[in-house]
């Protein structure tokens, strides 16, 4: 059953309709639907011919059909596979369950019918001979060779009916037909022929244990059966590995010398130890930690409440139970493979009591708001097929492939053993290759379509909300004790659309909210890993032990980002891989002290000043003055909706508090790791969700470095002035006066070091005041220390790009001004782009004034940094004059400028600094424009935006006009979003490109690197070093011909090579995409000497 979302068109309030001379309207809709395509079309065609000739109308006519019959096919494409992957799932499923029976009745059903045979791929055929080689089958009979004729049978007596064949077996059908023979005993004859058919086809027998993956004991039952006609037969040796070779990294992967990779600070068996720690969260999928509140002493009225949902809980755990044995009982009774009937063999793969416990879990995660119907449907059918994905890799025998492999891999990172010159991804895939046999790291596709998904959760959580009931008098013993619904469904706007809620019944909530529980349960991947992650060494495999994570995020249903991943070649993805390797080997601890001081905080009412929320029962409450006014009325309901919002927002802020304060509490004694992945930009991120080093002020503050290093000769320095940056202080002065200015206000940073919440507080009035605090307490120990050269510190110092997106625009525009306002050409103190900007409209102004503009003359001494910051910073992502001015007035209104000449001014000021911009930026907005434009005409044609990045990352952009129901499977490129995405998206993956290639020759000469996303994070003592990779990796991109490799890369992709064939549409993306900005010819980028590029 499909579930749709209404899309509702709602006029904007106090807004009135402009009339058209337009024919009578219809009640229907769809009379009106056709009454609008009619005169849109007559639009369309009346505006033909009044710019256009006749021949020119019918060429663009057949230009429009021409990218409508592209979209269309592109579109049954899209769909085609969803289909086929939802048929995979459903036979690996089955095979999983051990009924091959039930797979092969499926598999038939769609090969007898002519229709639903195109449907079916090679791999379909492959999983059900595969279960027959499990079960020991004979394939000669007569169902059998029906199947093997979709292969395209091979000769008659082993695949009959050559002639009929539909599909070419692959090098798993070849695989599997061998396992097949050594179950069944065939003759040696039958294996000659399948093997003479194999080479036939193209391929070699090395082949079958280079490129397939098996799982269990299936590769020794190849070879067994290869050995019959071989007896010297050998595995093949495992191939030499590929050399990456990347422009920008031709000397890193090539360089034969002896490197000297970082060593963790424990050993070989702390590491096993870890790793043991780590297998066993992952295996019981989730954990339950103490959350940071359970130190506050019980009320009555929480110890009743606890009590009370202990006892609904084993009520509600009983009757999930009854409703969900009883639904697949009448499920189990359809003889067809439709409707809910589909889903029963997804409901059969665990034990009945695990779906309850994944049931359980969301009730006991919602909020009192309640959450998206489509958001709890994707998280329950994700938590159902990761539980079987980890059944699957300890049935295959992965798990205990992984267990010996990392039991190896942990001698490269453990400080009681020699160094290697191997990068983790090389190190591990050379322990792979030398064990040879058993089954592979990866398991064979059997990922889960979105839509089987989200129909999986629907009917769980149909399950709940009609299971989980509570009596009606639980908090009023004055009513009826019927029972009644714990979770409701109902409908909410959001924007102009109708979207479906489930949100718990008040008596519920309350009781939750009572009972203030002492303990918290998680996901395992969303706690930090206890040891070291898995390394990347492909698009599937890497990060935790077990839990299936994507190398890429990217939006549900969206299948384009893993295409091309497993589409480019592997080679050319290690140096990404390498680099989240790297950001993921980081190991990390907590700054005890300072979390002590928040969770202090935390449980006195929090403090919104120092960004600890406070808990709900501070929100403000309404007036409950009785009135018969209907205007006071009017009012006091306004007032209760914006009570009833702020108390929504304040609990969500609290709760994310709590989260992270908890599981910071939980590993407050342990080191930990963050694994990381990427978004479709290739910008990196943690996987954990909750408690990471992207996080806020407070979470970063209580975050150090596992690892601990002497400061040297500089790093008390360099501290002091990472104190004064996070102060947001001196931002225009240069290092040596931020430095004597800590150096004067060490009274102030003592003091707030040794009396956080007692002394003077300065602390508490800077930009970021956990970090300052923190960064005191470390200056106070490092000062205080005998030799603080000597003393050793896990404190990261952090170098802050300036205004990076512009820093990359002046850089591939070759802007000289514009460089040297972000820092990319060396200066006696560090520029400030915002107060260039600012100043420079500030010209505008005052010649504007002298010449009697009245608004320029109004804004006198009102233009300054923090007015146009937002506008400058958000240039580089594409915002407009209209979006501009909206955060201008917002500037306006902050610093009490006169209401009146409000939107003349921000009209006003928008422009000129647009017109700053640009004479400091001259080539930004060229570049800007010819992104935008190429996006617009690629997006048009019915296709994504895709790039490559230096780093040979592929890109597509996953913007997609959604259709009003969410059960979907087209999705078809939104223009409008291409477009205006594209620059904001190609610069932020070049700057991802920036932090990998820092991150690599970081890793290359022994630092500690981490990153959030343009901030750069080392050990004091290795500042200096890190700054000048960074700076030579600046330069050696933006060496490269960026926006040149773009051009031809587009014009392969998106433009027909025959210029015969191409169509108008094809012409004009041709001519855009041709048509390069010009850059400016200065070629003196001095950035090696520079020492103000990160700050």
């Amino acid at each position: 059953p499909e579930v749709t979302i209404n899309k509702v068109e709602l006029a904007p309030l106090q807004s009135t309709a402009v009339e058209h001379p337009v024919p009578k309207q219809s009640s229907s809709w769809t009379e009106k639907l056709k009454k609008e395509m009619y005169i849109r079309q007559m639009k369309v065609e009346k505006k033909l011919a009044n710019t256009c000739h006749k021949p020119r109308v019918e060429e663009m006519k057949q230009d429009v059909k021409a990218q409508k019959a592209q979209r269309v096919h592109e579109d049954r494409s899209s769909q085609r596979k969803i289909m086929q992957q939802t048929i995979q799932s459903n036979l690996e499923c089955l095979l999983y369950l051990r009924q091959p029976e039930e797979a092969e009745k499926l598999l038939l059903l769609y090969h007898s019918n002519p229709m639903k045979r195109k449907l079916l791929n090679v791999d379909a055929y492959n999983v059900v001979m595969r279960g027959w080689a499990r079960k020991v089958w004979s394939f000669w009979g007569p169902s059998a060779a029906v199947i093997l004729v979709g292969l395209g049978p091979l000769v008659p007596g082993f695949l009959i009916g050559k002639a009929r064949g539909v599909l070419r077996p692959n090098l798993d059908s070849y695989a599997v037909l061998l396992e097949c023979m050594t179950q069944s005993q065939s003759s040696t004859k039958a294996i000659w022929r399948c093997v003479q058919h194999l080479k036939k086809d193209g391929f070699h027998v090395d082949e079958l244990f280079q490129k397939c993956l098996f799982e269990g004991d299936e590769k020794e039952k190849v070879l067994k059966a290869i050995r019959i006609i071989q007896p010297d037969y050998q595995l093949p040796s495992p191939p030499k590995p590929e050399i990456c070779k990347a422009a920008l990294l031709k000397n890193f992967y090539s360089e034969k010398e002896m490197v000297s990779y970082p060593k963790l600070d424990f050993t070989v068996q702390e590491l096993r130890e870890r790793f043991q720690q780590q297998l066993e969260m992952e295996l019981n999928s989730t954990i339950t930690i103490e959350s940071v509140e359970s130190t506050k002493p019980l009320t009555p009225q929480a110890i009743k409440a606890r009590q009370q949902l202990v006892s609904f809980r084993s009520q509600w755990r009983d009757a999930i139970l009854q409703a969900l044995q009883k639904s697949k009982h009448n499920m189990s009774q359809v003889k067809t493979m439709s409707g809910h009937s589909v889903l029963y063999p997804y409901l059969c793969l665990l034990p009945d009591e695990e779906y309850v416990d994944i049931m359980m879990q969301t009730l006991n995660s919602l909020s009192p708001q309640g959450e998206s119907l489509a958001v709890l449907a994707r998280e329950l059918g994700s938590k159902v097929y990761n539980r079987y994905l980890t059944q699957r890799k300890l049935h295959s025998g992965q798990l205990k492939k992984v267990q010996e492999i990392y039991e190896k891999y942990i001698h490269l990172l453990a400080k009681d053993t020699q160094p290697s010159e191997y990068l983790p991804r090389e190190y591990w895939e050379k322990l792979v290759a030398e064990a040879g046999y058993g089954p592979s790291l990866n398991l064979k596709d059997c990922s889960w379509p979105y839509v089987l998904l989200m129909r999986l959760g629907m009917y769980l959580l149909e399950i709940l909300v009609h299971a989980v009931k509570v009596p009606r008098n639980t908090l009023n013993p004055r009513l009826p004790p019927k029972l009644i619904p714990v979770l409701y469904h109902i409908y909410s706007f959001r924007s102009s659309w109708q979207v479906g809620l489930i949100k718990p019944h008040p008596i519920f909530s309350q009781i939750v909210s009572d009972a203030a529980e002492a303990v918290l349960t998680f996901n395992s991947s969303a706690i930090p890993m206890l040891c070291p992650p898995v390394p990347w060494t492909s698009p599937h495999f890497g990060a935790f032990v077990l839990s299936d994570t994507k190398l890429m995020r990217y939006v549900d249903g969206a299948i384009q980002h893993q295409q091309l991943l497993d589409q480019c070649p592997q080679v050319n993805l290690h140096p990404v891989l390498d680099a989240l390797n790297q950001l993921g080997n980081c190991a990390w601890k907590i700054n005890q002290p300072v979390l002590d001081i928040i969770i202090s905080i935390f449980n006195d009412k929090g403090n919104e000043k120092l960004d600890i929320p406070p808990p709900v029962s501070e929100a403000p409450k309404p007036s409950v003055s009785p009135s018969s006014s209907s205007a006071l009325h009017k009012s006091q309901k306004h007032e209760l909706l914006l009570c009833k919002k702020k108390a929504a927002e304040m609990h969500s802020l609290r709760m994310d508090a709590l989260y992270k304060l908890s599981i910071a509490n939980y590993v407050r004694d342990k080191v930990f790791w963050f694994p990381h992945n990427m978004d479709f930009r290739g910008r990196t991120y943690p996987c954990p969700p909750y408690f990471n080093h992207l996080g806020n002020d407070v979470t970063r503050a209580i975050l150090l470095f596992a690892e601990g290093r002497p400061l040297g000769p500089k790093g008390l320095d360099w501290l002091k002035i990472h104190l004064i940056n996070l102060t947001g202080l001196k931002k225009k002065n240069a290092l040596q006066e931020r430095l004597d200015y800590a150096n004067e206000i060490m009274e102030e940073i003592l003091d707030s070091a040794d009396h956080p919440l007692t002394g003077r507080k300065w602390w508490m009035n800077t930009d970021e005041p956990w970090q300052v605090l923190a960064c005191c307490m470390e200056i106070a120990k490092a000062s205080r220390s005998p030799n603080p050269a000597a003393f050793i510190s896990h404190f990261p110092v952090h170098q802050d790009g300036s205004c990076n997106g512009l820093q990359h625009y002046a850089a591939l525009g070759r802007d000289l001004i514009g460089a040297i306002s972000v820092n990319l050409m060396p200066c006696s103190v560090p520029q400030d782009v915002y107060s260039a900007v600012a100043q420079q409209v500030e010209e505008f102004r005052k010649k504007d004034a002298e010449e009697g503009l009245r608004i320029a003359q109004v804004l006198e001494g009102f233009i300054g940094r923090k007015v146009v910051k937002q506008t400058v910073m958000t240039v580089v992502y594409g915002v407009t004059r209209y979006g501009g001015r909206l955060q201008m007035e917002k500037r306006l209104k902050e610093i009490e400028f006169p209401e009146e000449y409000l939107w003349e001014a921000s009209h006003y000021l928008v422009k000129q600094v647009f017109n700053g911009i640009k004479e400091m930026f001259s080539a930004t907005r060229d570049i800007q424009n010819w992104l935008t434009e190429s996006a617009k005409l690629i997006a048009q044609s019915g296709r994504t935006v895709e790039w490559v990045t230096p780093l040979g990352l592929p890109i597509v952009q996953p913007y997609y006009r959604i259709k009003p129901t969410v059960l979907t499977c087209s999705m078809k490129p939104d223009t409008v979003k291409q477009k205006n995405a594209f620059p904001p998206n190609f610069i932020h993956s070049l700057d991802s490109t920036h932090m990998m290639l820092t991150a690599l020759h970081c890793f290359r000469q022994g630092l500690t690197f981490v990153s959030v996303h343009d901030c750069y994070w080392t050990h004091a003592l290795t500042v200096d070093i890190m700054n000048k990779i960074c700076r030579q990796q600046f330069v050696a991109l933006h060496s490269q011909k960026i926006l040149e490799d773009l051009s031809k890369f587009m014009l392969k992709n998106y433009c027909s090579p025959d210029r015969e064939s191409r169509a108008l549409w094809q012409k004009k993306l041709m001519e855009q995409l041709s048509n390069v900005p010009k850059t400016g010819r200065s070629t003196e980028w001095e950035l090696q000497s520079s020492e103000e590029v990160w700050k």
